[in-house]
């Protein structure tokens, strides 16, 4: 756990201030929100970045197998993060009310039930179409970091995932009204650019090496412990959830989360490596 002593909250940023809000078009009887949004840009930007990398030589797939698999793995996204957040975060609150399971409109998304979804998704497009499964997971992990990026973009702009008290040198700390007039860390910000923008030029720099190409699941990997690890820094600047809080020897849910897919990411890269 982070120790910070408080910020003068009078120097704070204030994010009301922002003028932020997380309907982006209100239309009386249905409101369009940013977090919609987010998940439908980051769908369509991630088809049309694999589409671009299929130009590459190697390619594991043709374009139809992509245009399937935006099927498959937004319906992954979709009930793997609803169901991931049922079952890692408020089990006992569902069972209670399993009419709000299908709430989506409230929030309540789990990456990490996501990601199980569309590896199950890629998993079935490999079989079904006699695909490698790991060169396929390859190219989509390159592309799953645009999609990150701009969840904790709508993360922030819902005032939401707040982070922790800010120390009091932090001239960007920032004080969200729902969690009270302590300035915080915009942890939303910290997990975008490092689970987004970094690891995704990490990712396009990597993929260019047709070398690296080859080594089949090496790139999965490479995705695998780079999430995994900037979730685990992310998790240390963000407040957790009130609901779980702390668990074993201080961590929160994300970073237990997180943990066997660093696990899986370094088994994935070593093993491309024996097997290149």
């Amino acid at each position: 756990m982070i120790l910070a002593s408080a910020v003068d909250a009078a120097s704070a940023i204030r994010w009301d201030s922002l003028g932020l809000s997380p309907v982006a078009l209100d239309l009386h009887y249905v409101q369009i929100r940013w977090y919609s949004l987010a998940y439908i840009a980051g769908i369509i930007l991630a088809w049309w970045y694999v589409t671009r990398l299929l130009r590459q030589p190697g390619a594991p797939m043709a374009s139809r197998h992509v245009d399937d698999l935006v099927f498959y793995a937004t319906l992954g996204i979709l009930l793997g993060g609803r169901l991931g957040y049922v079952l890692f975060y408020q089990l006992d609150h569902y069972l209670k009310n399993p009419g709000e399971i299908f709430k989506l409109w409230n929030g309540g998304m789990s990456f990490h039930g996501g990601a199980i979804g569309v590896s199950l998704a890629i998993i079935y497009l490999a079989r079904k179409n006699r695909l490698n499964l790991l060169r396929v997971a390859d190219y989509i992990a390159c592309a799953t970091p645009i999609g990150l990026f701009l969840g904790r973009i709508a993360n922030f702009v819902n005032g939401e995932l707040w982070g922790r008290p800010a120390p009091d040198w932090l001239p960007w700390a920032m004080i969200f009204p729902r969690a009270g007039m302590v300035p915080r860390h915009p942890s939303q910000i910290y997990q975008a650019l490092m689970e987004g923008l970094i690891l995704f030029v990490v990712m396009f720099l990597l993929s260019r090496r047709e070398s690296l190409r080859a080594r089949f699941g090496a790139l999965t990997g490479i995705f695998l412990a780079g999430y995994a690890i900037a979730r685990i820094i992310g998790e240390f600047f963000r407040e957790p959830d009130a609901f779980l809080g702390f668990l074993a020897f201080g961590a929160t849910m994300g970073q237990i989360l997180s943990l066997p897919m660093l696990a899986i990411g370094l088994w994935l890269i070593l093993r491309a490596r024996k097997t290149a």
